[in-house]
């Protein structure tokens, strides 16, 4: 998975992964550039204190994103 530092940057952001203590609540969109880069960044919008960790999948597991 590759994330842009901006819109219309070839500049590539390193994902770390990192071991999950909380579960944040984020907004996000589907819009991926032809390179198969995500165009807009998430944002947070709260903490999930009434969501435990071992009911979020691990990242790159779950649900498979839609690509249509």
């Amino acid at each position: 998975m590759r994330f842009a530092s901006a819109w219309g940057s070839r500049d590539v952001l390193d994902v770390v992964l990192v071991r999950p203590e909380l579960v944040a609540e984020v907004s996000a969109d589907r819009a991926v550039d032809r390179g198969g880069v995500f165009r807009h960044p998430l944002r947070f919008k709260r903490l999930r204190l009434d969501v435990p960790v071992a009911d979020v999948p691990v990242f790159g597991e779950g649900v498979q994103p839609f690509s249509g």
